[in-house]
């Protein structure tokens, strides 16, 4: 993943078009502009595709659980999962920008006793994921990003 990170491949941004402005200005700036969303803090992440094979990158807020970061796939409170967690369950290695810094990373699905413990953490952090999750049958996935 560092290989394509540094240039070796083509990087397909977000098709959402402020995901994809977000992700630019976040990037080009060297991580010095576009880390918030509503004033939660952002991270960008490399993934691959799982069908493609492209890698690919989006914005997500995060939390914090000690050195990992954590991410919410609430998909605005869809019934379906956003693409990105689709393809971190298929290959959990990442790559991460956070502020300054990029850096690999793996990706898993947090068990419901350790989701339990931080999603009130996170619904502090943005209170609009405890109102996607309400909206929704579909149990809302949290995933822990750990630095390799």
């Amino acid at each position: 993943m560092a290989a394509e990170a540094d240039g070796a491949a083509e990087v397909e941004v977000s098709p959402t078009d402020w995901v994809a402005r977000q992700a630019e200005l976040y990037e080009s700036s060297g991580g010095t502009k576009g880390t918030t969303q509503l004033g939660v803090p952002c991270l960008l992440m490399d993934y691959v595709g799982r069908r493609s094979g492209a890698v690919r990158r989006t914005v997500l807020m995060y939390g914090r659980d000690g050195e990992d970061y954590l991410i919410v796939a609430s998909n605005g409170g869809s019934d379906r999962p956003p693409l990105w967690y689709l393809n971190l369950r298929a290959n959990p290695e990442v790559e991460l920008r956070v502020e300054t810094e990029r850096f690999p990373a793996v990706a898993a699905t947090l068990p419901a006793e350790e989701k339990a413990r931080v999603w009130p953490r996170l619904v502090e952090l943005f209170p609009r994921y405890a109102q996607y999750q309400a909206g929704t049958e579909r149990d809302i996935p949290v995933v822990r990003l750990t630095r390799r």
